[in-house]
C-alpha cells in the first residue's frame, strides 16, 4: 500500500497530465493547492473523479462554474463542486 505522500504524487501528475489541455489547466493547479488538505474520504472521491472522461469533466465543471450546482453524477457532487469553485475563484483572481 502506497503512503499518503506518494498518493498525492501520483494524483497530482494524474491531474496535470490529462487528456485534454483545458483539463490540465483545471485539475493541476487545484491538484497543487488544495489536494494535500484533503481527508482521506474526499482523496478516494477526488481519485474516482480522476477517472472519469475528460470531455464529461470539462462539461460537468464549466456547467457548475456557470451556477448548474447538479452537473455531473450526484456521487461526484463534493469533488465537482470544490473543483469548480476553486476554478471559478481562480479565474476571477487572476482578472
Amino acid at each position: 500500500m502506497e503512503d499518503r505522500q506518494t498518493r498525492l504524487k501520483r494524483m497530482a501528475i494524474r491531474s496535470w497530465r490529462r487528456g485534454i489541455k483545458e483539463m490540465d489547466l483545471i485539475l493541476g493547479p487545484y491538484a497543487d493547492a488544495r489536494m494535500a488538505d484533503l481527508d482521506d474520504a474526499a482523496l478516494d472521491l477526488h481519485e474516482r473523479l480522476l477517472d472519469q472522461d475528460d470531455h464529461d469533466l470539462y462539461a460537468w465543471i464549466s456547467a457548475r462554474t456557470r451556477g448548474d450546482a447538479d452537473a455531473g453524477p450526484a456521487e461526484f457532487n463534493p469533488a465537482l463542486a470544490d473543483v469548480a469553485g476553486f476554478a471559478l475563484e481562480r479565474t476571477r483572481n487572476e482578472r
